[in-house]
């Protein structure tokens, strides 16, 4: 089992998935993960679609502003906030939870793409979510076909006060 740390400092952004579907028992982890997630007032205001079925993967990955690479993927997780349940902290709710699944899916070996740009009135239409609720971010979950560098990174030093702003840590 890796650390924390380490799954953090390993994940990546992949826009390359190879052909092979993501195993149930592992999509069940990285739902599971994100089920766990802390919520405001544990009111836990989360759905998540999984999509796995070729065509409709596709027909996803058009909504998403046409990132093709997406239907690669073994599935496609959506996840929506139900903002009826927690109207001030749903959707950043869902971006932890979101967020637990993606650090889970780093642990087990898989790839996955944090992706904000789609067309909300499609994706609802294409998956049957009820209008109230809020489409907030998608992840393709496959096995990587690409190994990227790290990104760089800004210094601790630089994001980090005490105190006050502009202050730098005394550590």
């Amino acid at each position: 089992m890796m650390e924390i740390l380490e799954i953090i400092r390993k994940r990546r952004s992949i826009r390359a998935y190879k052909p092979e579907p993501v195993k149930d028992e592992d999509l069940r982890r990285m739902l599971e993960a994100a089920r766990l997630a802390p919520s405001a007032g544990n009111r836990q205001p989360w759905y998540f679609t999984v999509v796995r079925d070729p065509e409709l993967k596709k027909r996803v990955a058009e909504a998403a502003a046409r990132q093709m690479f997406i239907s690669d993927a073994g599935a496609i997780v959506v996840a929506i906030a139900d903002p009826t349940v927690s109207p001030r902290w749903a959707e950043k709710d869902v971006m932890i939870a979101m967020e637990h699944l993606i650090l889970e899916a780093t642990e087990l070996g898989y790839g996955t793409c944090w992706i904000g740009a789609f067309n909300e009135d499609e994706l609802k239409r294409l998956l049957g979510v009820p209008q109230q609720l809020k489409i907030v971010a998608l992840t393709p979950v496959g096995v990587p076909a690409e190994t990227p560098a790290p990104r760089p990174r800004k210094a601790l030093e630089e994001v980090v006060f005490e105190n006050k702003w502009g202050v730098k840590i005394s550590f």
